[in-house]
This record gives C-alpha cells, structure tokens and sequence, in this order.
C-alpha cells in the first residue's frame, strides 16, 4: 500500500497547467461533503455578485435560501439575515480554478464592487491566489495551481519540509 496517490482521480480540480481546462458547473444532487453558508442582508444583490463576479451558477433558491455552486464540491448556500458584519473576519474560504480564470474573476468583480478585490499574487505553495471580499463581507480565496516546476523556489521550498510531487516519488502505480 501506498502512503500517497494521484489524488485528481477523486477530484473535479483539473492537474495544474499553462492549458488546463476548468470544469463545466456541476448541477446534479449529492450529498454535500462541505459548505459554505453565508449570511446576507441583500438576497439578490448577493446572486448578483457570485454569479456574474465569482461564476458561481444558481442551483435553486427560494426566499429563504439560494444554492450556488461552481465544480462539485463547491457550494454556497447564501441565506438571508437582518444585517452582516461590518468588518471583514480573517477567516477565508477558498475555492479551486484554473489560470486562465483568474483574470476574469478579477476583472468581472472589479466591475461589479470596484474596491472587492486584492492580488493575484503567487503563494509560496505554487499557487496564484486572488482574494475577493463579496457584498456580506466574506473573504473568498481563489486559488489557481501553477504549473510544477522541479527546479522553482517553491518545489526546493516543499521539498525541504518533505512534500515532494508525485511524479517525483515513482509510485503512481497501483494504491489502495
């Protein structure tokens, strides 16, 4: 057995890549392994900004809550409340794109709260990351994998903590 495995086969994230395509939404019914729950005082001003802004797509809603969603896995239920804070927490959600879907979320954002967005910005764990504060004031990550690069600063700095790509381990035969 096997302590690491190709974990994209499980997963709706694509393997990271200058070409890497992002998944259509998801609209089937599962049960939900995670969520996000979202308190907002404007119910469709919030749709408004993660569907057009984040691309998130309306699953369903009524009056007392609206399911958004993006890949499997990535759901928000955005619900209604009397007020939301005032300050945005330090706590974040992040979701998984691609590269190429960072510049749009950027710019579709800007374009709907002008002052909602900061980055991208690469990370030192190989991603580009651009952070969002959304109209209830919650702090969402999207984080786009880089290609892997052997000889980059991130994979000396991963592999000097133990953490080393798959490819790189040769035991991407057969797992448990």
């Amino acid at each position: 057995m096997s302590d690491y495995y190709n974990a994209f086969e499980i997963s709706p994230v694509p393997a990271p890549g200058p070409d890497a395509v992002a998944p259509e939404p998801f609209r089937g019914i599962y049960g939900m392994p995670a969520f996000v729950r979202i308190p907002t005082a404007d119910l469709a001003a919030s749709v408004e900004f993660w569907t057009r802004g984040l691309g998130f797509i309306e699953l369903f809603g009524t009056d007392q809550v609206v399911h958004l969603r993006r890949w499997a896995f990535q759901d928000v239920l955005l619900v209604p409340a009397a007020s939301v804070p005032e300050q945005t927490p330090a706590l974040s959600v992040s979701f998984s794109c691609v590269l190429n879907q960072v510049d749009g979320i950027v710019e579709a954002c800007r374009a709907l709260r002008p002052n909602s967005v900061d980055g991208p910005r690469d990370t030192p764990w190989n991603t580009r990351d651009v952070e969002v504060i959304t109209p209830e004031n919650a702090r969402i990550v999207f984080t786009a994998a880089k290609p892997w690069d052997p000889a980059s600063q991130e994979a000396r700095d991963l592999a000097a903590v133990g953490i080393s790509h798959p490819d790189d381990r040769g035991d991407n035969g057969e797992h448990a």
